[in-house]
């Protein structure tokens, strides 16, 4: 029997947690997101920062490209490996 569908997604290349821990979707809360749905990003730009430890980690995009998909809420818990966003 066929495995069930997973949710459609949008297609591109996903850019996964690389551990444990909240993510932020902008440096502070009164600064504007380091990314958004549409923006262009180039490899080593900073999409998202994941807190582990009360230590900031800046989560770069691993490929250059279009984002098409944020896949996390500001200040949520991640996962390793949990995919973030979608580039494409």
């Amino acid at each position: 029997a066929a495995a069930p569908a997973a949710p459609a997604r949008a297609s591109g290349e996903e850019i996964k947690s690389p551990m444990v821990g909240t993510i932020y979707l902008q440096a502070n809360p009164t600064s504007p997101a380091f990314v958004k749905v549409g923006d262009m990003v180039e490899v080593g730009q900073t999409m998202f920062i994941v807190e582990a430890m009360k230590t900031m980690n800046p989560i770069p995009a691993t490929r250059a490209g279009k984002i098409v998909e944020i896949l996390v809420e500001d200040a949520q818990p991640v996962e390793f490996g949990e995919p973030l966003a979608i580039i494409e």
